[in-house]
């Protein structure tokens, strides 16, 4: 039990500590890298604490119910191969944060960059552990979100922003396409569950969905892992700040795909299709990676080519079908982290104190930085593949592979010559890096004096680059239990024998090693005075640009197929819009019925009441009044669609339905006063004084009233066949029949909303949250019409209103003209939120409730801004709803994951009665807090929403103040 709790510390920690990371000022430089130290560290500890147990063979899972009748549970699944992830995710990550505490400046949002980097780290912690193929795919997305907000962070850069978004579009769709796959994956192996699947590759691979599943899953894995033809993205990606570089190139968001391919490796990998297509992709990438960091004048960008080249290698043994050939490629995953991280960070201290990165302008710094020099020259010797370095070990394995035969074809045949020209290529950008950047005569005119870094800023540095000399003088010892035990876990009784062992005699993998590294050393010879002034961009490919592609498809898409999409089917009018989109509803509504056909019966008479009908007669007629009005008087529309309103709250009380009466009466109430507001800086409209229409027109209205009369008939004749249909047990009755013994509660609504519906609750209060955030930016950037600034006449005292300072004495003066009813608005505070808490504390056994609360308390608010103003009410209240909406997402969202603490699924509510001293029992449910969430957020929203139409009148007086002034200059 201890193991699988700390599955659940692994997976939430980083995401905990993000959120704190966020809340921290902008000047809490020292204390937000504390904490993400403290947070990687402890996560770092957690993963090792697990090894006994996983080296034993043992597989750690947790499972929490989340949808267990669709088969989604929240699984996490460790086994050695996410083990060995999960410490290189949390080890690189914590000398990251290390390294990132003295690289970043404090003029930066510095904890912005350290909550978005620990998010980075939980969500690959994510795609690493999840037992459950659509968890797996939801953590996969959250590495691209927060890679894109990582590579976006200086957002002020055009580079990032172009960077970021290039990143997030290839990666998006590789994300979307691998849904698909996984989706395919499961519905062929019957269950979600990854364990399932991992048993089910026979049953995969005889399928006739696994070619679809597996181009789809390769569409995947290859945008992520930057794999030709999508390698263009991550070259882009280097206008993040190093220590996001290092991080994204060495144990994360690259390395994702890769690792999907490992471990889908057992059940699809063997056919044809996996050999060919995975092959050519991993070779033209290995070589064409390489072929760019030769040329390339960035640090940076000779660096993120060579992660392209060695991802390339990576994909290539893995296509190669051979179990030996994964256990290279998870080799190589490893050395790659190692010597990686430690030379993007050396790229970042000679940028940050030289001041650039350019190797045009670098020469000896060797003078002026030994220590750093000496470290990044070790680690740029182990990605050539020197002896007695630990990319050797796996270069070595991978010449083994290249010359085997695994299946009789071209692609087979020149593998091995491919190969040995990668690894010329890789000796070539290698030296390239040392001796350009670190020898030759000292530099001149550069931004910063160079010197050595502060010790703790060159500590990663040296932890890597140690790995490195331990790991490729004594492999066995070092890393070899630890590969065993991923390898294990992988391939089960497939795992095949290996050797670790630096020397195997003079063999042709060495020799192959040999001719790479005097190939490399000459065509560094040959090209020396080439490259020292050369453009990035390598003869003989200069036309194959990617991101060049990449930009005219996205101008292709967004200027004519999107430029001849609004042509056609477009508009700027609101009412052409919703005409096509109600009659898209009517043929999707109409097609099932026209096909199967609809039991339709006569209603019956006997229970007919003539005031009921009265009233939905009015009702029928306010909505028709409104729509006939809405054009051209708002507010006789408004004031109609209210009476609608009202008689729909009248029909739920005469069903008795008290709970929705309560509700929708409360919502017309805030609805009406906030598009009354609205409507109060929107340009007048005049009806139009001439009656002569044309044909056109007549028929246009004829067209949009019949089909508005054909789709509200059709909504009800559905309604009314599915509540006379006749069924054996209705909603209702599974309902009332379990709401108050597995709900605690008597109010059948509230209960179904908090509980056995919480889940749809959350999501429509999520969506609620977004919807007020977006009218809030929207609203922000609106400005009020001409017409609409000038002060009513009936409102207006001229001496006053012409002299009034317009953040304070605006105020006085409203409340002078509503003396009388803005006493009793103020009056009626208290009141309101007192009735808000009665509805709240009730609502589990009576009518009320969290969302029927907030809207009662939002009038509340709604009252004081009518009353006195936005400054006056702002001056006494301390209104924050951004946090109010936070803090319910958040109580909501932890209430839910309560349940998980008692083994049930998510939002399950938790009842039972409490003693409490001179009262007695009190029924108390879990769902009170959830409730409580609702209502925070409801009100968050509402406020929000009226804080921004509240400031638009402040707004006019500053516009209104500015005319004068100019008028008087």
């Amino acid at each position: 039990m201890i193991d699988e709790n700390l599955l659940l510390l692994l997976i939430f920690l980083p995401f905990l500590g993000s959120a704190f990371a966020a809340m921290l000022s902008a000047n809490a430089r020292n204390t937000e890298a504390w904490l993400s130290g403290f947070v990687s560290a402890l996560a770092f500890a957690a993963a090792a604490f697990l090894y006994p147990t996983i080296s034993s063979g043992t597989v750690v899972r947790r499972e929490i119910a989340w949808l267990p009748e669709l088969g989604l549970n929240f699984t996490l699944r460790m086994d050695g191969f996410a083990w060995l992830f999960s410490m290189l995710v949390t080890g690189i990550g914590f000398l990251v944060v290390l390294y990132a505490r003295y690289y970043m400046s404090p003029k930066d949002p510095v904890p912005r960059f350290f909550s978005f980097l620990l998010a980075f780290m939980g969500s690959m912690l994510g795609v690493v552990i999840s037992g459950n193929l659509i968890l797996l795919s939801i953590f996969w997305e959250l590495t691209s979100i927060f890679s894109f907000l990582l590579v976006g962070y200086w957002y002020q850069n055009a580079s990032a922003r172009d960077g970021a978004r290039m990143a997030l579009t290839i990666t998006g769709i590789g994300g979307f396409c691998l849904l698909v796959g996984l989706i395919l994956v499961g519905h062929i192996a019957g269950s979600y569950d990854l364990d399932v699947v991992l048993a089910a590759g026979d049953r995969i691979r005889s399928h006739e969905l696994y070619t679809p599943a597996l181009l789809l899953i390769f569409l995947g894995a290859l945008t992520k892992s930057a794999q030709f033809p999508f390698h263009f993205w991550l070259p882009n990606a280097m206008a993040a700040p190093t220590p996001a570089s290092a991080y994204l190139h060495s144990a994360t968001m690259v390395k994702a795909g890769v690792f999907l391919l490992a471990r889908f490796w057992p059940v699809m990998a063997g056919t044809d299709q996996w050999f060919f297509i995975l092959g050519v992709a991993g070779m033209v990438t290995l070589v064409l990676g390489a072929y760019f960091a030769i040329f390339q004048q960035d640090l940076k960008g000779l660096l993120a080519y060579s992660t392209i080249s060695h991802l390339g290698l990576i994909t290539m043994l893995l296509s190669l079908g051979s179990p030996l050939g994964l256990v290279a490629a998870i080799f190589h995953m490893i050395n790659h982290a190692t010597f990686k991280a430690s030379l993007f960070m050396a790229a970042g201290i000679i940028d940050h104190e030289a001041g650039t990165r350019d190797m045009r302008r670098l020469s000896g710094l060797f003078s002026s930085m030994p220590i750093t020099a000496t470290l990044a020259m070790v680690a740029s010797a182990a990605m050539a593949g020197v002896p007695l370095l630990n990319g050797f070990l796996s270069k070595e394995m991978f010449f083994a592979e290249a010359v085997e035969t695994h299946r009789a074809s071209l692609l087979d045949t020149i593998t091995p010559y491919v190969a040995t020209i990668a690894g010329a290529f890789a000796v070539t950008y290698s030296v390239r890096f040392i001796h350009t950047v670190f020898f030759g005569p000292k530099p001149v005119d550069l931004p910063h004096e160079p010197h050595e870094p502060p010790h703790w800023m060159r500590f990663p540095i040296e932890a890597l680059v140690l790995a490195c000399l331990v790991v490729g003088i004594i492999p066995g010892l070092s890393i070899g239990p630890f590969l065993h035990t991923a390898v294990v876990s992988v391939l089960g009784d497939r795992t095949p024998q290996y050797s670790l062992a630096v020397w195997h005699g003079f063999t042709l993998p060495l020799i192959m090693s040999i001719i790479a590294m005097v190939g490399g050393l000459l065509l560094y010879a040959l090209l020396r005075r080439y490259l020292a002034y050369c453009e990035p961009d390598p003869p003989g490919v200069r036309g194959l640009k990617g991101q060049r592609i990449f930009e005219r498809l996205l101008v292709t898409v967004s200027w004519r197929w999107a430029r001849w999409v609004e042509t056609h089917l477009g508009t700027r009018r609101l009412q052409p819009q919703l005409r096509l989109l109600v009659a898209a509803a009517l043929l999707a509504g109409a097609w099932p019925i026209l096909t199967s056909g609809l039991a339709l019966k006569l209603p019956a008479v006997a229970g007919f009441d003539p005031v009921f009908a009265i009233i939905w007669v009015v009702g029928i007629a306010c909505a028709v009044g409104a729509a006939v009005q809405a054009k051209y008087h708002r507010l006789a529309a408004l004031i109609l669609m209210g009476g609608a309103g009202l008689v729909t709250c009248i029909t739920f009380i005469w069903l008795s339905a008290p709970d929705l009466a309560v509700t929708q009466l409360l919502v017309e109430v805030v609805t009406t006063i906030l598009i009354l507001l609205g409507l109060r800086w929107l340009p007048k409209r005049l009806e139009r004084v001439d009656t002569v229409i044309s044909i056109a027109g007549r028929l246009r209205r004829y067209r949009d009233a019949l089909l508005s009369i054909v789709s509200g008939v059709g909504v009800a004749v559905i309604a009314y066949v599915m509540m006379t249909s006749p069924v054996p047990q209705t909603i209702g009755d599974f309902f009332l029949e379990r709401s108050y013994p597995e709900g605690g509660g008597a109010n059948v609504v509230n209960v179904i909303l908090v509980d056995f519906r919480g889940f749809d609750t959350m999501g429509e209060i999520t969506v609620l949250a977004i919807v007020a955030l977006t009218v809030f930016a929207l609203l922000r950037r609106f400005r009020p019409a001409a017409d609409s600034i000038e002060v009513p006449e009936q409102q207006r005292d001229q001496n006053k209103f012409d002299d009034a300072e317009p953040d304070r004495e605006i105020g006085e003066t409203l409340r002078e003209y509503l003396m009388v009813p803005s006493v009793i608005m103020q009056w009626m505070f208290p009141v309101i939120i007192t009735l808000a808490v009665f509805l709240l504390l009730r609502g589990h056994d009576l009518p009320g409730g969290g969302f029927a609360a907030g809207v009662a308390m939002s009038i509340g608010f709604i009252l004081q801004y009518l009353a006195g103003g936005a400054r006056w009410v702002e001056d006494r209240l301390r209104i924050l709803p951004v946090r109010w909406i936070g803090f319910g997402l958040m109580l909501s969202a932890l209430t839910g994951i309560g349940a998980w603490l008692f083994g049930l699924p998510f939002l399950t509510s938790y009842f039972r009665y409490l003693e409490l001293p001179l009262i007695g029992k009190v029924p108390m449910a879990s769902a009170l807090l959830f409730d409580l969430g609702v209502f925070f957020l409801v009100v968050g929203a509402t406020v929000l929403m009226l804080v921004a139409i509240a400031h638009q009148s402040l707004r006019s007086y500053r516009v209104r103040d500015a005319s004068k002034a100019e008028e008087q200059r």
